[in-house]
């Protein structure tokens, strides 16, 4: 059985810039506490490797994982929140963005 995909989404403020906004993990889990709990587990593997000057680690076999790590931004974990993904271009008037 394949898990469903989960998005958990994380409030960030920088603390050099004033700045704030969603930090956003998605990836496999069987409920919200574990989609939760995975996201943490790939942010603070991805802290803790940049840290100590090492590869970040990403590409978990259930999709959750960290590209790249920012130092000088804090993540409120208690306020995040986790609910199935839903792709933005499965929206009616979706549009593709380029970055």
């Amino acid at each position: 059985m394949t898990l469903p995909y989960f998005e958990v989404d994380v409030p960030i403020r920088s603390t050099e810039a004033g700045r704030e906004g969603v930090h956003v993990f998605t990836g496999q889990a069987d409920s919200r506490s574990a989609a939760l709990k995975a996201a943490h587990e790939v942010y603070d593997a991805a802290r803790d490797a940049a840290e100590a000057g090492l590869k970040i680690p990403h590409g978990r076999p259930d999709g959750w994982g960290a590209c790249g790590y920012r130092p000088g931004w804090e993540l409120d974990w208690s306020a995040a929140k986790a609910g199935l993904w839903r792709s933005p271009y499965n929206r009616p008037n979706s549009k593709t963005y380029e970055l």
